[in-house]
């Protein structure tokens, strides 16, 4: 086919993923010009390519093969995106699917707005809106890395323009996080930004019982990714008020996340609490001060993580408060100056609350 408009690039390691609907959703509600290619990981292409039907016969239609070694979505997408020739790249989940209409409405937000990308809003197939990023209010274009906060999306969904970041490729050999250093290029890069945010929505599908990135796995493993990141020295040289948010960002989802998300687990913390330690303590030497904004319960634990002697219960507990953002201790920061920050709790939380009412619902 003629080069298209935009190269979608799906990324597929299972015969039992239903990849049909993830193309369907594509390639049957798409005017724009737009050339599918499905990337079997460590699976015959024939496999996928019965799964798919009369779809795989479809001329804007590529399967191709990817063999490494590493049960990682970023090997597959860096194939994709080596194969493209797009004025814009995307890569997609093989267990979700776009909104009638997602690719023309990003594009017409790329041309209108002459953006290098264009991000899209996201739902769950639930009809739950997914309130990141937290951008200024009723900001659509010009996005700003810092002022919109864009660190808290930290999927590439959407446009990628190729001319601008066509050599930017996700990280290799981690079983998670190998999109953060993608997207941390992308934020903080001298690039046209632009949200489609009343556009048709990237559908996150949960019916998969085996996504790589949500297998239960150490923490160190979790994290392996933070690390990486933290040591290279481009993330190093990023401008302090870059490394703050980020570190801020890195704590709040990743870190606390990752303690809240064993709260159903008794006994973890003895094999994990080291890996939560060079967590915390990376990030206070990537970004000292990082925590002035920080809620004062996410104060309390960072505090409980790194003491002599922590209480499993008591973290599970400080990460479950955490996430009820209704309470003097979930929206200040033990400072005024911290309260009132650009990532401040309350500040956060009202932006992301105003994403989230902003978009139209399924």
């Amino acid at each position: 086919m003629p080069r298209p408009d935009v190269d979608l690039i799906i990324a597929v390691h299972s015969a039992e993923r239903p990849i049909e609907r993830a193309v369907r959703s594509v390639l049957d509600t798409t005017g724009a010009d737009v050339r599918v290619t499905v990337v079997c990981h460590r699976i015959d292409a024939s496999v996928i390519e019965a799964r798919l039907g009369t779809a795989a016969a479809d001329p804007r239609m590529r399967l191709v093969e990817h063999h490494d070694s590493f049960r990682s979505p970023s090997g597959p997408f860096n194939r994709g995106m080596d194969l493209a020739d797009a004025r814009f790249t995307s890569i997609m989940g093989s267990d979700d699917e776009l909104e009638p209409g997602a690719i023309d409405s990003w594009l017409h937000r790329a041309r209108r707005d002459r953006a290098d990308m264009v991000i899209p809003r996201l739902r769950f197939s639930s009809g739950r809106v997914v309130s990141s990023p937290p951008v200024r209010p009723f900001r659509v274009q010009r996005l700003d890395g810092l002022r919109d906060r864009l660190a808290y999306r930290s999927a590439p969904l959407g446009l990628v323009s190729r001319e601008r970041f066509g050599d930017v490729r996700l990280e290799e050999g981690m079983r998670n996080g190998g999109d953060i250093a993608f997207v941390t290029r992308l934020w903080f890069a001298d690039a046209a930004r632009s949200f489609d945010r009343r556009g048709p929505a990237y559908v996150i599908n949960d019916d998969a019982t085996d996504r790589v990135t949500f297998a239960p796995k150490p923490i160190a493993v979790e994290l392996e990714w933070l690390a990486r990141l933290l040591a290279r020295t481009e993330t190093r040289e990023l401008p302090s008020p870059v490394r703050l948010a980020l570190a801020r960002k890195f704590a709040r989802v990743h870190v606390f996340g990752a303690v809240f998300n064993r709260r159903d687990a008794p006994g973890w913390l003895q094999d994990d609490r080291a890996a939560l330690v060079r967590a915390i303590e990376g990030l206070r030497a990537f970004a000292p001060g990082f925590e002035t904004s920080l809620s004062r319960v996410d104060h309390r634990l960072a505090a409980a993580i790194v003491a002599e002697d922590p209480s499993e219960a008591e973290l599970v507990r400080l990460a479950t408060i955490r996430r009820r953002p209704t309470s003097w201790s979930t929206l200040t920061a033990p400072t005024l100056r911290g309260s009132f920050a650009r990532d401040a709790p309350f500040r956060l939380t009202l932006a992301s609350f105003l994403v989230g009412r902003s978009t139209p619902r399924a």
